[in-house]
């Protein structure tokens, strides 16, 4: 019997049609959207490799979700590393029961058509946010179920769609921070959509007034309006607000009291206001006693710190530094919580420290600095085995340190300097395992450094200036591979500087000044390839000076004031040194050295008779006579030969005061020769003169015609010189108004020296070079952050005067770090006034563009209008190098890119500021003091003319930015570059 074979085929066929009917209308949607990711990179691989068709259904995809009827609900790819550009959101939008949409924390690039997203009429949740699109945000009006929304960190930019958020009444999270939107005034918008619990608006462009109407959003929970340009006062109405528990506000502009009612905010965890202009007292604050993080510092806040804060059970962390707070802080200060954090610095605050702040044992940082505390360091503190920073310089405070701080196992910053603390460092500072600074300067600490010292291996810094110390610097000082600095000048030290100093292989300054130390310099000093500094001055040191120490490259040498004999090596018998040797009669140098006998040629340790020396003398001076006087007759013999060859015509010249001067025209005449020259720019050379009393000039010669032959010719473009024919009377204007500034910081202009084809101009000689040198040539200097800020302030204050001290403001239209030079101490001097035009600050000029790539402000590419904001942005560059080591344009930005976009872009990636400050400077502390001076820069350097700061506010911020702590080393004259450095 035959039987028959069932067919499969028609179940087959009837399965497939039933699976297509349900999930085919779903599946081409996505596999579009996935083809935009299909060659993006290889994390995508594994992230689709479940996208396969006909493998299984669509609610078994990765990142897919299905409702209960199996339509597509939800996708989300958040964080999965997806690159890819200019992706279908038509596509997905076409899936009618898509509620969910997230794709935050990716690399997705490119725009988002304006209406892509129109049809998602059902979406609920919209996370873009943590991407880097382009272009302007898509409108968003029909999505009007739409609950969730976070496109923060986007890239999206120009002009938000607000209005198309107005009917989005549903929105209960919106988020729009951090995109470099077009700046406007807080979108009133808003205020309608009272369903609203989390609003962040941080770092969008927002400008004017803090909204009156805030309060009308009675459910927020978190308010974020934090790096804008907010201004006024905080409005009353914020006091209805009473479910927030998070406010942040900082870093706009506000000004006025804490508000009435703010104590209404009972529920207020963390509030920060920080680097506003907010004053009055805090007593709104007493309320709220929910407080678990409370900064305000950098405002104006007076009176005392409440004492209801010592029964704030929640609070963590306080930060109040740079105010002008007065009183005691509550004793009962942290004594309730595990408190991790104190920052009061900068203020006028009085009495005791609290005892109770590290009771838990959860304390990491102690800043106190700039106050007027009094008392000792609590007893209970040498138990704070958390404690990894202790900062309380510039107080009043007196005692004995309580022994168990010095061994604290985390510490690693221990600040005492400028107190009147007393007694010796134990030798529990062996048990100091992660202590990297020990700054005790300026105290009345005695006794000798333990041996144990060098235990502590990760010491960095040590510094024990003006203190009692006694007796020899222990020879395991050798042990310390990490120190980089030790300075122990002005103290009572004794004994022979050990040779195991030389063992500190990263050793950059030492400084030993005013002590007793006998014995010779020990040779081992030579082999410290990292040694900048070596100030052994005022102490009793005899021998000779070692020969190993001329293979230092030294920016500092002071010996003087010793017993040392013998001949200074030649290496170190330069200008840069001529004053490092004086006050040690045994010594012999060259001519240049100042205060040093000459040694004769035949000299000996021991020295020569004196009828032998006084005959060589004379022999010497001899022969000189004699050279001299054959030099003279050959050179007037090559002068009536070949005068041709001299730079300057023989003509007549016009000599133009602008100051009292001891040199004639023909001083600076007959010194513009080619081996003085030391610079060329765009509108001349520039030379070097030294006059017959030592006073060093630097003279800027411009040509004013053409002539014959090989000789360059310069034309100043502020003159608008004319072949063969005199300067133009705008000219001699522009020289005139320049040369009636008298400011401290602004290059000081003597002369100037005029003929028919020649300008000569004679300025002060600034022997340390330019700004760009120390920061980015061959010329470099290892600058710490204290001096970097000092030139910023410097120079600021230079630009300050042109834009606001002068009768008319004088717009330099060419500020950059190589026009910024610096003196013999460091302080900065704006100069090269080629390009500098005259007027009313807020006035514009129409003019060709002027200026250098990478300084040029972005209103040059639409207009030629400028006026003092110009200078502001390319003083906002200059900053930016300051703090960042980098130079304005650099490959590493990458194309048309540069330094304000390079920052610019590392914001937009929620990249700390801290991590963009140059890596040597490398304590913390004085990183985040950059980081503040970056916020400034970044300010300068907005796009928007209007919204960058007067060179006054510039000025007023950088004030408030000073280093917590910030002093100056002794001057030392060391030549051609001399210098006067600060440390924090």
């Amino acid at each position: 019997m035959l039987v028959r074979r069932r067919s499969w085929r028609p179940f087959i066929i009837f399965t497939l049609l039933f699976l297509y009917s349900v999930y085919g209308d779903e599946l081409q949607p996505l596999l579009k959207f996935k083809s935009a990711f299909e060659n993006s990179n290889a994390a995508n691989v594994d992230v689709f490799r479940s996208w396969d068709v006909g493998a299984k259904p669509v609610c078994n995809f990765t990142g897919i979700k299905c409702n209960s009827n199996g339509l597509v609900s939800e996708i989300d790819l958040t964080g999965r590393k997806l690159a890819g550009t200019d992706l279908p959101f038509d596509a997905i939008c076409s899936l009618p029961s898509l509620q969910k949409i997230a794709l935050g924390n990716n690399s997705l690039h490119g725009a988002v058509a304006d209406n892509s997203l129109k049809n998602c009429t059902r979406l609920q949740y919209l996370d873009l946010g943590a991407n880097s699109f382009t272009g302007k945000a898509p409108d968003l009006s029909s999505l009007r179920e739409l609950s969730y929304l976070n496109l923060s960190a986007t890239g999206f930019s120009g002009t938000f769609p607000w209005k198309s958020l107005e009917n989005l009444t549903n929105l209960a999270f919106l988020s729009l921070g951090d995109n470099p939107f077009d700046p406007g005034p807080f979108p009133t918008e808003f205020l309608k959509l009272d369903k609203l619990y989390w609003l962040y608006l941080s770092n969008c462009s927002i400008t004017g007034k803090f909204p009156t109407d805030i309060g009308n959003l009675s459910l927020l929970e978190n308010l974020e309006l934090s790096d804008n340009d907010l201004s006024g006062e905080i409005p009353e109405s914020i006091g209805n607000l009473e479910n927030l528990w998070q406010l942040e506000i900082y870093n706009n502009s506000l000004t006025g009291k804490l508000p009435n009612g703010f104590g209404n905010l009972t529920n207020l965890k963390n509030f920060d206001a920080s680097h506003n202009m907010l004053e009055g007292d805090l007593s709104e604050l007493r309320f709220l006693t929910k407080l678990a993080s409370l900064q305000l510092f950098e405002n104006q806040f007076v009176g005392e710190v409440p004492e209801e804060f010592g029964e704030f059970q929640n609070l963590v962390s306080l930060s109040l530094y740079t105010n002008k707070l007065t009183g005691e802080l509550p004793q009962k200060l942290g004594s309730w919580s595990g408190m991790s954090y104190i920052d009061v610095s900068e203020n006028f605050l009085t009495g005791p420290i609290p005892p109770g702040m590290c009771k838990n044992n959860k304390m990491t940082k102690i800043l106190l600095l700039q106050n007027n505390f009094t008392g000792g360091i609590p007893e209970s503190y040498a138990n704070c085995e958390s404690l990894n920073r202790l900062r309380v310089s510039q107080n009043s405070l007196s005692g004995i340190v309580p022994v168990g701080i010095w061994g604290l196992p985390n510490i690693q910053h221990i600040d005492l300097s400028s107190n009147r603390f007393e007694g010796p460092v134990t030798m529990d500072i062996g048990k100091a395992k992660s202590l990297a600074q020990l700054l005790l300067v300026d105290n009345r600490f005695s006794g000798e450094l333990p041996d144990e010292i060098s235990e502590a291996s990760l010491l960095d810094s040590i510094q024990l200036s003006s203190n009692q110390f006694s007796g020899k610097i222990p020879e395991a000082i050798g042990k310390l591979k990490r120190l980089s600095t030790i300075y122990l000048d002005e103290n009572q030290f004794s004994g022979s500087i050990p040779n195991s100093l030389g063992s500190c292989v990263s050793i950059s300054q030492i400084n030993l000044a005013h002590n007793s130390f006998t014995e010779k310099i020990p040779g081992s000093l030579g082999s410290l390839s990292n040694l900048n500094l070596l100030n052994l001055s005022d102490n009793q040191l005899s021998g000779e000076i070692p020969a190993s120490l001329s293979s230092l490259k030294l920016s500092l040498l002071d010996l003087s004031n010793n017993r040392l004999i013998g001949r200074i090596p030649e290496l170190l018998s330069i200008g840069a040194f001529k004053a490092s040797f004086t006050g040690n009669p045994g010594l012999c140098g060259g001519q240049n050295m100042e205060n040093v006998r000459l040694c004769s040629s035949s000299s000996t340790n021991s020295g020569n008779s004196g009828w032998i020396r006084t005959l060589i003398s004379c022999l010497i001076a001899g022969t000189l006579v004699l050279l001299v006087s054959l030099a003279c007759i050959l050179l007037v013999k090559i002068r009536k030969t070949d005068d041709h060859k001299h730079p300057l015509k023989q003509s007549s010249w016009n000599m133009k005061l602008f100051h009292v001067l001891s040199f004639t025209e023909k001083d600076i005449i007959d010194a513009i020769k080619s081996e003085n020259l030391i610079g060329k720019g765009g509108s001349g050379n520039v030379y070097k003169v030294v006059l017959n009393d030592g006073k060093e000039l630097a003279v800027k010669h411009i040509w004013s015609t053409t002539e014959s032959g090989d000789r360059k010719i310069y034309r100043s473009s502020a003159a608008m010189l004319k072949r063969g024919k005199s300067r133009s009377p705008q000219y001699d204007a522009e020289v005139a108004t320049l040369s009636s500034v008298r400011h401290v910081n602004v290059v000081k202009l003597y002369c100037s020296i005029t003929s028919e084809d020649s300008n000569l101009l004679v300025y002060e000689y600034l022997p340390n070079g330019s700004l760009w040198d120390r920061l980015h040539t061959c010329k470099k200097i290892d600058m710490g952050w204290c001096l970097r800020y000092e030139i910023a302030v410097g120079a600021a204050k230079g630009l300050e005067y042109l834009h606001h001290g002068c009768d008319r403001a004088v717009i330099h239209r060419d500020v950059k770090s190589s026009n910024i030079l610096l003196d013999e101490n460091w302080k900065p001097r704006i100069a090269d006034f080629g390009l500098a035009k005259m007027g009313q600050v807020g006035g514009d000029w129409t003019h060709v563009i002027a200026g250098t790539l990478g300084y040029i402000a972005p209103e040059y590419a639409y207009t030629y209008k400028i006026n003092e904001k110009s200078d502001v942005y390319s003083f906002g560059v200059v900053l930016m190098e300051l703090v960042t080591g980098r130079r304005p344009v650099e490959a590493e930005f990458g194309e048309n890119k540069d330094i304000v976009k390079w920052v610019q872009s590392k914001i937009k990636r929620k990249e700390s500021l801290v991590d963009l400050v140059d890596s040597s400077i490398s304590e913390a502390d004085l990183r985040e003091d950059a980081s503040k001076v970056l916020r400034i820069a970044i300010h300068c350097t907005t796009d928007i003319p209007a919204l960058r700061p007067s060179m006054r506010m510039v000025v007023q911020m950088l004030e408030e930015a000073e280093p917590c702590m910030l002093t100056t080393i002794t001057v030392t004259k060391d030549g051609e570059n001399g210098h006067e450095g600060f440390r924090c």
